[in-house]
């Protein structure tokens, strides 16, 4: 989720200078709380039901401060998809935890509406001055945004201001978000890594098996017969193929969805690569070999069976807890994302898309090694390509540029994919595309044109 840069909204609160409360080394007084949160004129915060609390409260817990509005769509996910369920787990458990939202909304309807979802404290609308040094104090720039303070220490250091990512990445887990406790999870992190493989990965107590199409659709091709020969028991329309059989290969997983227009417009490239990779193992005849498994994110079954349907690889089933545990171990921020993982199910990279994108089925097996080989190759070609070229698909001329001189990373102009080294960019206006997208054309029909 990226987030959202305030100045982008035309009602950004701005901070004047006599509102910022001293340099870093004095953001947090002993007394913080009070100072951050009261006036001379409130002592209280709102709850969900509209009472009154005192900020007084607060004191000997651990504070979060969410700084979000109603009128962005990341905020509004990350408010109800994460932390309203890790608040109130967190609360269930008896955790001295509390947040208090510092509103970015426009009008009193918006703050209300958006405020009925939260079940936390809020600094009341109307507010403005202590909302506004709050945003100075915390350098807010973006939102959503959750700075975390520890009642007994207010050293500049002890404060939390990647709440937000820390949550994504390890949810309830992260409390009570000291120093000490993020270095455990992040060492517990470090050992799965190091540990990790196709079983534990895919299996669970109560599954051992992927799902894959029925021989009539995804064997056909003779591409996939060994996973064909491993394949056992229907189940849904189903074969149930086990993971065991799996392991020693290339596995890309695949993190999508339906609703992900993106996903869906990468995904038929991405069947065209595997058909190709798996093609191109076979003709090779080593014991190498190629396999994908859909990890979904789709909202209801139907849009599974359905999206699903248009794959020829394997997939875990919908609604498995598998799927939304592996999006947080390999930290996927966006779909779609192509993780892929080595014979030892080891992670390889998590930037398959972008080297499909780029390289296409050269791109396997994704290694850094095949990866150099890449570009040392493409760096040898790009010194036959013409130094500029006319574009069909825009009237300025193009200027090859290497990464170095502005080819990376981009966005493609013409295919909308990721791109990385050399492109051809128009120094007018920024237009840029791969070397491969580029239909060239003379000077004089883009004048005629």
């Amino acid at each position: 989720m990226k987030p959202m840069n305030l100045e982008e909204n035309t009602g950004k609160l701005q901070a004047s200078e006599d509102e910022v409360n001293g340099d870093h080394s004095q953001k947090i007084s002993s007394s913080r709380f009070s100072s951050l949160l009261a006036t001379k004129d409130r002592d209280y915060l709102l709850s969900q039901d509209g009472s009154q609390v005192k900020v007084s409260d607060l004191e000997g817990k651990v504070l979060g401060l969410y700084f979000s509005a109603n009128w962005y769509v990341p905020c509004r996910s990350f408010t109800t998809q994460v932390l309203v369920g890790a608040y109130e787990h967190l609360k269930s458990k008896g955790s001295n935890f509390e947040i208090v939202f510092v509103s970015s909304d426009e009008d009193l309807d918006a703050f209300n509406n958006y405020r009925a979802n939260m079940p936390w404290l809020s600094i009341p609308f109307s507010d403005l001055e202590t909302k506004r040094a709050l945003n100075s104090k915390f350098e807010i720039e973006a939102i959503p945004f959750l700075v975390i303070l520890q009642p007994e220490d207010n050293k500049y250091e002890a404060t939390i201001h990647d709440g937000v990512e820390l949550l994504n990445r390890f949810g309830v887990q992260a409390f009570p978000f000291t120093k000490e406790r993020l270095e455990e999870l992040e060492m517990e992190e470090k050992e799965k890594r190091e540990s990790q493989t196709l079983i534990n990965l895919l299996t669970n107590h109560d599954r051992d098996y992927l799902l894959g199409h029925p021989a009539a659709k995804q064997y056909d091709d003779g591409v996939t017969s060994s996973v064909k020969r491993n394949a056992f028991r229907h189940w849904a329309g189903c074969w149930e193929v086990p993971v065991a059989s799996l392991v020693g290969k290339t596995l890309g997983l695949y993190f999508s969805a339906q609703w992900c227009l993106p996903g869906v417009k990468f995904t038929p490239k991405l069947i065209s690569i595997y058909q190709k990779i798996k093609q191109m193992v076979v003709h090779k005849g080593n014991e190498d070999d190629f396999e994908i498994v859909f990890v979904s994110s789709d909202r209801d079954q139907a849009a599974f069976d359905s999206y699903f349907n248009s794959m020829p690889w394997l997939t875990l089933p919908f609604g498995d807890p598998a799927n939304k545990i592996l999006a947080k171990h390999f930290d996927v921020k966006g779909i779609p994302c192509l993780v892929i993982l080595g014979p030892d199910g080891k992670t390889v990279t998590k930037h398959g898309r972008n080297l499909i994108n780029l390289y296409k089925e050269n791109a396997y097996p994704f290694t850094e090694a095949q990866v150099d080989l890449l570009e040392k190759q493409i760096d040898e070609e790009a010194k036959s390509l013409p130094k500029s070229k006319y574009h069909a698909g825009h009237r300025h001329e193009l200027g090859l540029v290497s990464e170095g001189t502005g080819g990376g990373p981009f966005i493609c102009c013409d295919c909308d994919e990721q791109g990385s080294g050399w492109a051809y960019l128009c120094l007018e206006c920024g237009y840029e595309v791969h070397t491969k997208c580029v239909r060239a054309v003379d000077r004089g029909s883009m004048v005629d044109s």
